[in-house]
């Protein structure tokens, strides 16, 4: 075995893993329906635009937040959907049988996690000067871990996507820090 095959296998062992504790969990209805609404807010960073709003219109706060963190937001699709996805061909995890809610199948490759990404994206730009950073998090880990809950991901293509999400919000809020007029 070369160092590629070791590194793949002890990734493969370790998705393995987690996808047996996800599967403790799987087929309860309450669960379920948290994580496929989770993971269908996460579409198109919906869920993220939705609350970057609702935190541009609270009171201290600045409008043009929300465009801000819209730009950020596309300009992360555009790099790890359009780019750093094009550079893996990563199958997605096979789920057997018929699942209990609708869900959109994406034709991209799985790794890395594109709804992961852009909820560490988000967290980490929106809680810039927010008491409310540990909620947006929260949010962000619950999406993610709605990937691997519907089996649209391996846990180890979350956790690439979070993070390089958490990453690119550290070079956002470097780059284009927040306007003055925002809560602390």
């Amino acid at each position: 075995m070369t160092v590629s095959s070791d590194f793949a296998a002890l990734v493969a062992r370790f998705d393995a893993a987690v996808d047996r504790r996800f599967d403790s969990v799987r087929g309860r209805p309450g669960v379920d329906r948290v994580m496929y609404a989770a993971s269908e807010l996460g579409d198109w960073s919906l869920i993220w635009h939705l609350v970057g709003t609702a935190q541009a219109l609270r009171p201290g706060r600045r409008p043009e937040s929300a465009a801000r963190l819209a730009v950020v937001l596309g300009l992360e699709s555009a790099l790890v959907n359009g780019g750093v996805k094009s550079l893996f061909n990563r199958h997605r995890p096979v789920a057997e049988g018929v699942r209990p809610h609708r869900l959109r199948q994406p034709r991209t490759s799985s790794f890395p996690s594109g709804h992961a990404s852009s909820g560490f994206t988000f967290a980490g730009v929106a809680s810039e000067g927010d008491r409310l950073a540990p909620l947006y998090y929260g949010l962000a880990v619950i999406v993610a871990a709605s990937r691997i809950h519907v089996k649209i991901h391996h846990a180890s293509d979350v956790i690439a996507g979070a993070a390089l999400g958490y990453g690119l919000s550290r070079l956002v809020r470097r780059a284009w820090p927040a306007a003055p007029g925002t809560d602390s």
